[in-house]
């Protein structure tokens, strides 16, 4: 499947910006050059989670590894543009599994092992998907047997049972399909104010520029060392990690779930030169010298953050006292790169809080006011933020994306942010257009919540907002009109009744507020910025 256009494919082939490497291709490359360098390595505590011992792989294991997967999944009925949805944590078999699909010329589509049969089924029916790749479980969570339930029609494959990792070297797998860097190889998912997820289709060329991007951040080295805390199912960890590792053929050393303790054992023991880290973990460690001093960092250069606007006293304290640069990151699936390197943005002031506008061959960046389209380029002025270039999508899948883009090409974000710097050459985020809830990093939909909700029988009207959380950045609120004489329900029966829907633990809410009405427009539509505005203390 290839969703670009030929003259898009043209433009930024001329310029470089996109070329003919595949994820397997550079695979094969690396397992060349240097096979006996450590490619992926899982966290050390993995037979807690899953029930597995942890496994190292070199470049050359693999390249083993993934060719031995694709003949796998080969036999059994996978072929070229089949749509395979993957849930599984951080383990090396994630690894494995992209790299196989992309031999394969099929299409990866990875969700978080926090989903649960609601969301994998909304999924699996979006992209018609006749497989899906598991393991039996996570820590308690039973993956498996959500897979079965969700997939009934379709093959549910499970590592250690219809399918094995394998490291042995044998004949080089080639499914026969002709090598494109522009055939779409994800589909990973985001979501909306339509209140379902949206697949986010991105091709080879679009992951290796984001790839690129965050080398370029990072101050990668090939012969890097890079922890990834976050699950390898999204642009933070795939655009952050696994196309940069594949682009200069660094080393993977996983994590996930965040254990505090844990994850700075490994970015000692593992010699970590670069790791991305929550907030509020690095303004816990700015805090606790004692803390930081208890561990030897010397070959950590940079480490990466975002998500939420970052604290100066924290990023002058790592640079001063530890002798560690912070870099700020903003991205999305959709395609946004931007970032805040100690090169750009010297001052923690301005670096804790702006992005730098990026090299045009990188991303082309307009702002515009979100609803008449009028373009603002003066410092002090704000707008939604707008985006072009090779790391940004086509378009949703199945969407008809009639506004999301511009009528010049660019793709709408939904961000509004504010035109910094002396030469308007930097830029703020203030808020969203949208009213997407980012728990944690996570996404979430407040209509699809609000529907939920509402179906209770006891309740009349439901809106969900967000409210600050120090530690997630925002959690949920609950905003409930019951019906008359009925009793305001429990924190522990409403999330029950969610978790009984089939929704996952991340949507659930943590407040509940009563109220006799919602607050709605002259048209009817619940105004949900004046509820975040009630109970944001």
């Amino acid at each position: 499947m290839i969703t670009s256009p030929q003259d898009r494919i043209a433009a930024l082939t001329s310029t470089g910006s996109w070329g003919n490497d595949t994820l397997h291709g550079l695979l094969a490359k690396h397992a060349e050059q240097h096979p006996e360098r450590l490619a992926v390595k899982d966290q050390p505590n993995r037979e807690q989670l899953t029930g597995d011992q942890p496994r190292s792989l070199s470049w050359g294991e693999l390249k083993n590894a993934s060719d031995n997967l694709a003949r796998q999944l080969h036999e059994l009925g996978v072929s070229e543009d089949d749509r395979v949805i993957i849930q599984l944590p951080n383990i090396s078999e994630l690894l494995v599994s992209y790299y196989a699909i992309s031999s394969l010329g099929a299409i990866a589509s990875p969700v978080p092992v926090q989903y649960g049969r609601h969301e994998i089924q909304h999924m699996a029916a979006e992209l018609d998907a006749g497989a899906m790749i598991t393991i039996e479980r996570f820590r308690d969570d039973q993956l498996e047997d959500d897979a079965r339930t969700s997939l009934p029609d379709g093959k549910v494959l499970v590592f250690d049972k219809e399918l094995q990792l394998n490291t042995a070297a044998g004949e080089p797998f080639s499914s026969g399909v002709e090598d494109d860097a522009n055939k779409i190889l994800t589909i990973c998912w985001t979501s909306g104010t339509t209140g379902t997820p949206k697949g986010v289709p991105r091709s080879h060329n679009m992951w290796l520029a984001s790839g690129r991007c965050t080398v370029s951040a990072g101050d990668y080295r090939a012969d890097d060392r890079l922890l990834c805390p976050f699950p390898m199912v999204n642009m933070s960890a795939l655009g952050g990690f696994v196309f940069p590792s594949a682009n200069i053929g660094c080393s993977l050393v996983l994590h996930h779930p965040l254990d505090p303790p844990l994850f700075l054992q490994q970015t000692q023991d593992e010699r970590i030169n670069f790791t991305i880290t929550p907030p509020a973990l690095l303004n816990q460690l700015a805090k606790a010298p004692d803390m930081w001093n208890q561990y030897d960092f010397t070959s950590l250069r940079r480490i990466g953050s975002g998500s939420a606007p970052l604290s100066p006293a924290m990023i002058d304290t790592f640079a001063s006292q530890y002798g560690i640069e912070i870099v700020n990151i903003f991205g999305s699936n959709e395609g946004i790169a931007l970032y805040s390197a100690p090169e750009e943005a010297p001052d923690p002031e301005v670096r804790a809080t702006m992005f730098a506008r990026p090299h045009s061959d990188i991303l082309a960046i307009k702002v515009a006011d979100p609803e008449t389209g009028e373009e603002r380029t003066s410092v002090g002025e704000s707008g939604e933020l707008l985006v072009s270039g090779p790391t940004v999508i086509d378009g949703y899948f199945n969407h008809d994306n009639i506004d999301v883009f511009t009528v010049d090409g660019y793709f709408r974000t939904g961000d509004m942010v504010e035109i910094c710097g002396e030469n308007a050459n930097f830029y703020k985020i203030i808020g969203r257009c949208k009213d997407i809830i980012n728990r944690g990093g996570m996404k979430i939909s407040p209509v699809e919540l609000d529907i939920a909700l509402e179906a209770h029988p006891d309740i009349m009207e439901a809106a969900v907002c967000a409210y600050p959380d120090e530690r997630l950045g925002e959690k949920i609120c609950a905003c409930l009109v019951m019906k008359p004489d009925a009793e305001l329900l429990s924190m522990a029966s409403l999330q029950q009744y969610l978790l009984g829907m089939g929704l996952a633990k991340f949507k659930l809410p943590e407040r509940i507020e009563a109220l006799d009405a919602l607050p709605r427009n002259p048209l009817g539509k619940v105004q949900r910025f004046l509820l975040q505005e009630r109970f944001s203390v």
